[in-house]
């Protein structure tokens, strides 16, 4: 029975550790934030305080484009006039990327 809980103890530690994010992440998620929050839902839930400004959880295959992270440092510029052009240098657009890619929506089987 002892070796029963602590097999279940440890499963369950191991499946929290593996959603915790890593350093690089939160710094990506702190800067992300810091400059985004305003109008996208940065996070893996809740909805944006802009209603056409998409949650990043919803980028999905856009985050694995190879030069994803080149845009954000040459200056990220959409066909949106209202939102301002960010440039990161390269850490910081890893670790935004980084921070992206952990929190995506999985999605639902058809």
């Amino acid at each position: 029975m002892n070796k029963i809980c602590l097999a279940l103890l440890l499963t369950v530690a191991w499946s929290q550790a593996g959603h915790a994010l890593d350093r690089e992440q939160r710094h990506g998620k702190a800067l992300l934030e810091s400059m985004c929050a305003r109008c996208h839902a940065v996070g893996s839930t809740g909805q944006s305080p802009l209603a056409e400004a998409p949650p990043f959880r919803t980028f999905g295959d856009k985050l694995y484009d190879t030069d994803f992270v080149q845009r954000l440092q040459d200056g990220l510029i959409t066909i949106h006039p209202g939102m301002p052009t960010f440039r990161f240098d390269r850490p910081d657009a890893e670790a935004a990327v980084n921070y992206l890619k952990a929190i995506q929506q999985r999605k639902k089987p058809k």
